[in-house]
């Protein structure tokens, strides 16, 4: 079956065409700068070639339907549009609705549309790609996959926030969590690497990029995750505060007379390790910064790093134990340096560290704990537009 991955943004679209069960990626690519000047679709196939189209793209629909005049050109990968079986899509928020990935269907799509208040920056354009495949395709099924889905098994007292409850019952104000898509990937991922039961291992699931946040996932549920209503909360990030005091937030206000809009740009896009250090959001280059002297950019590492660990220690409270740590995301897969910073003083959990494992390991499968460690920590390159079609191939084929 070949499945056509969706993730639209609000002026770009990714994609791929993925065959399954056989998981073989076909091509990929991504629309830019959808309904901007100088929009182009930069392809690649499944021979690495990479190929750019330069066209004035308007809207996600001529964007969709571009690519699909790509994928069967005389460099696409289909002989004819009815090829494609299936088109799954990724969503950022799914609200309380929505606890697995589902068909999509207008009462799904009405769903969606109730949810555009809990993300307006990101599921408008993920609806976008819906209703453009419901134009081009209109026999095609859909699937959705959400973002905050597999964090829904978590408890009453790990999502709630302690404001008066009437806010909650109101405007369903609680921690939803993000990247979930990701978290599960690896923890099942991680589990089949070791050969570990998934059902029946305590597992710390690192994403770290750009946007980063952690998941304890307790007999294959997430219990609780770092991520909040929005993706700003828990772990410092590139441009992202993570975790702050809402006073200061208002002192901060008040003191500079922002307006809410002039605070959201604040806190999402000009913190973060780019904040503190003044340089980049770049961790490669905050590495380098410090290695020459660069007390800010220092400064930016220790606390993430910092960060981090005072979540992977709480999360292991929480569930009693921990059994496997995993990263993942650009971060977690090519930055040794943050694993060996991350994982020190874990000894008192029975963690022992295998440094030479870890040095210069980038974005491949493998272990970085020694083989009698008590805590086994993997590095696993997660894969969440594989992770939709595998949810897309089994709601399909049922």
């Amino acid at each position: 079956m070949k499945i056509f991955i969706l993730n639209c943004g609000s002026s770009s679209i990714k994609y791929q065409m993925i065959e399954m069960p056989e998981e073989n990626v076909l091509a990929k690519g991504l629309v830019d700068k959808v309904g901007l000047e100088g929009s182009a679709v930069f392809h690649t196939i499944e021979n690495g070639e990479k190929v750019k189209f330069e066209k004035k793209i308007k809207d996600h629909t001529q964007g969709i339907k571009t690519v699909i005049e790509i994928l069967t050109s005389d460099i696409g990968v289909l002989n004819d549009v009815n090829e494609i079986e299936a088109v799954g899509h990724r969503v950022v928020h799914g609200g309380e609705d929505f606890s697995g990935s589902v068909a999509i269907t207008k009462e799904v799509i009405s769903a969606m549309e109730n949810n555009i208040n809990l993300a307006p920056l990101h599921n408008p354009p993920n609806l976008q790609g819906i209703y453009a495949i419901n134009e081009l395709l209109p026999e095609v099924p859909q699937v959705g996959v959400f973002d905050t889905a597999f964090h829904q098994t978590m408890p009453r007292q790990a999502y709630m926030y302690a404001l008066p409850y009437s806010l909650y019952e109101k405007y369903k104000i609680r921690r939803y969590g993000f990247h979930g898509t990701s978290h599960q990937f690896i923890a099942k991922r991680a589990c089949a690497f070791l050969n570990l039961d998934y059902k029946n291992t305590k597992i710390i699931t690192c994403h770290l990029g750009n946007g980063s946040s952690i998941a304890a996932v307790k007999e294959g549920k997430s219990v609780d995750t770092s991520m909040g209503l929005t993706p700003n909360e828990g772990l410092i990030m590139g441009t992202r505060t993570g975790d702050i005091d809402a006073g200061a937030l208002l002192y901060i206000a008040d003191r500079e007379n922002l307006s809410i809009d002039e605070m959201n740009k604040l806190i999402n896009k000009k913190s973060g390790v780019l904040g503190i250090s003044g340089i980049s959001p770049d961790m490669r280059e905050l590495e380098q910064a410090a290695e020459k002297g660069n007390d800010r950019a220092q400064l930016a590492l220790d606390m993430f790093h910092y960060r981090v660990r005072k979540y992977i220690g709480s999360y292991a409270a929480a569930m009693g134990g921990v059994d496997l740590i995993v990263f993942a995301g650009g971060i977690g897969e090519n930055g040794d340096i943050t694993r060996e910073t991350i994982c020190r003083n874990f000894e008192f959990m029975g963690l022992q560290f295998d440094k030479k494992a870890n040095k210069g390991l980038r974005s491949k499968e493998a272990l970085i704990s020694k083989p009698d460690s008590a805590v086994k920590v993997v590095v696993i390159p997660t894969n969440e537009e594989l992770a939709i079609a595998k949810d897309t191939f089994a709601i399909v084929k049922r």
